[in-house]
């Protein structure tokens, strides 16, 4: 079966080979995994392990084939192995996998980071979004003078202490919102919201006037399923910090560069004041970045006495893959492309959940998307942990049976790439009615 080929359902779906791997890596990882979600305990059972990937399509140790539905947790915006990006990386391999000094390719992809993003004007690159978060919280911080900061009920920025405090994605899953570990001191400014809630917003301000350095959320949540804003949300968030003197901060980290060249800012018009970006700015690579105005920049080290740094912050490999992604994006434009698609398995998705008379709500902004087993709309963490997860669970694995890999958390977003097809997107419909039908009889 090539990679242009959906892979067909497979009612015998057997693991042998995952399970003697994960079995023998549970022995030397905690949990046989080195990220807490890939452990499928929102789901149950032991997961596949990967072998190879191409365009749209996985491949595990055990022979199975998989339409991807994560991308690598989001990356992976042009599918897998695009030859472009791949041979980027084997010239700058030729050279060194890392100086330690500058290169000429971090200054090239710091430009187009600054030519694309609305409320960047200089950039800071760093390995990871969780390194990306901390460092532009602490940047906030300096730059204010304030030590609180605002974050969303559900949304995830790494597993920063001062943030890891009523997490979504695989904490809430694991039922760990706050994790041991995480001292009340180090959680102790920071301030809580539900998501969607301005009012909420609008109280912490009144109840700490000139103590909040930044208000922080996901303008589009990704880590409790896909959870649009409210129409005004942003704007009023924009309005309050402003008065108040705070700075509005978006972990673009998911949304960068995925739901526009732009980000989330460029789709709903909103300018933050400080934005962190990773994922797809690595084209699959460790790489991630935080951003601002000149003058907010202007605070870090070495011109000003905000300190970060990071011995492999830059590396070239890393900036290789992810100048060549951007550049390609910019090129390509698939942003239309991946609206038409991803609306055509949100219909059919839905299509499907009314079919088998299961409660469902299914939330779209662009590539992301989630089928929610609950009635919606879902604005908040607490609308989104109402869903079915037992459910969820069943039509999970019913799902990837039939050739399908989605997000192993009714908590995760699923994203689209331009390496799918429509063929895929109809294999995958016609592969979750079979998966309903069985989950649910």
């Amino acid at each position: 079966m090539d990679a242009t080929t959906p892979a067909r359902s497979k009612p015998e779906y057997h693991l042998d080979r995952s399970h003697a791997e994960f079995v023998r890596a549970g022995r030397v990882i905690p949990g046989g995994v080195n990220s807490p979600a890939r452990a499928f305990g929102a789901v149950g059972g032991e997961p596949p392990f990967m072998d190879r990937a191409d365009g749209a399509y996985l491949y595990d140790i055990d022979g199975h084939q998989y339409i991807d539905y994560i991308g690598s947790w989001g990356p992976m915006i042009l599918g897998h192995c695009r030859p472009e990006v791949n041979s980027a990386v084997a010239e700058a391999l030729a050279k060194s996998s890392s100086f330690g000094a500058p290169t000429v390719r971090e200054a090239e992809i710091a430009e187009a980071v600054v030519e694309a993003v609305p409320s960047i004007e200089m950039v800071r690159f760093v390995s990871s979004g969780t390194e990306a978060a901390m460092s532009a919280v602490r940047l906030a911080r300096g730059v204010t003078g304030r030590h609180k900061i605002i974050k969303m009920i559900g949304h995830y920025h790494g597993h920063v202490d001062a943030l890891l405090v009523s997490a979504g994605s695989a904490v809430a899953t694991l039922g760990h919102p706050n994790s041991p570990g995480v001292t009340p001191g180090a959680a102790s400014d920071t301030i809580l919201c539900p998501f969607n809630d301005a009012a909420a917003v609008a109280d912490a301000f009144q109840r700490f006037p000139d103590q909040i350095a930044a208000v922080l959320l996901e303008p589009v949540a990704g880590n409790m399923g896909c959870v649009p804003p409210r129409p005004g949300y942003l704007e009023l968030l924009r309005e309050l910090t402003e008065k108040d003197g705070a700075l509005l901060f978006f972990d673009e980290v998911m949304t960068g560069f995925r739901l526009a060249y732009g980000g989330a800012q460029e789709h709903f018009g909103i300018t933050p004041d400080v934005t962190c970006l990773g994922k797809i700015i690595g084209g699959g690579l460790p790489a991630a970045a935080y951003g601002s105005s000149r003058e907010v920049m202007t605070h870090v080290s070495p011109v000003g006495p905000v300190f970060q740094a990071g011995t492999l912050s830059g590396n070239p490999l890393a900036m290789a893959a992810g100048l060549t992604t951007l550049r390609l994006l910019k090129r390509e434009n698939p942003y239309p492309y991946l609206e038409s698609l991803t609306a055509r398995l949100e219909d059919g998705l839905r299509r499907a959940a009314t079919d088998a008379k299961v409660p469902h709500c299914i939330q779209r902004v662009g590539s992301m998307i989630t089928l929610f087993f609950t009635e919606g709309p879902v604005h908040t963490f607490d609308d989104a942990k109402r869903s079915d997860t037992a459910l969820f669970g069943r039509f999970f694995w019913e799902l990837l049976a039939r050739g399908v890999y989605f997000p192993c958390s009714q908590f995760e977003a699923a994203f689209l790439s331009a390496s799918h097809t429509e063929a895929d997107i109809d294999h995958t419909i016609t592969a979750a009615r079979e998966a309903l039908h069985a989950a649910t009889r």
